[in-house]
């Protein structure tokens, strides 16, 4: 996980809800926040991976997510990520939304954004 490569919050609370802002394949190197190498496969991996140390930082995981939109730069790619989001989700199944887009930050393959609903008492 690394930093915000914008003016925004990763996350906000909304009562019950975190909003989690969208994700891309970024990983934190020495130069400051990098998109992973290796293609859309490795990208969408590590924006899922991005998505839930947000998620476990707020003591959520992925079976509090109601919501996903997911950004592509290339619907072509949208078998790939469907087998690549089940292996992440497992049998839970948040509603989604899934666009094709002219282009993403830093030249990003894909994004990700998710709301999660905690329980009252949740952290």
């Amino acid at each position: 996980m690394s930093e915000p490569v914008g003016p925004y919050s990763p996350t906000m609370r909304a009562g019950n809800l975190l909003v989690c802002s969208g994700q891309i394949g970024l990983r934190s190197s020495p130069d400051g926040p990098a998109l992973v190498r290796g293609g859309f496969r490795v990208q969408a991996c590590q924006a899922l991976d991005n998505v839930a140390v947000l998620l476990a930082g707020q003591g959520l995981d992925w079976g509090h997510v109601v919501k996903t939109t997911v950004y592509l730069a290339d619907v072509a790619d949208f078998g790939a990520f469907n087998e690549i989001y089940l292996e992440a989700l497992g049998s839970h199944r948040p509603a989604r939304s899934l666009v094709a887009v002219a282009g993403l930050p830093m030249g990003a393959l894909v994004e990700i954004e998710v709301w999660a609903y905690a329980e009252t008492g949740s952290s």
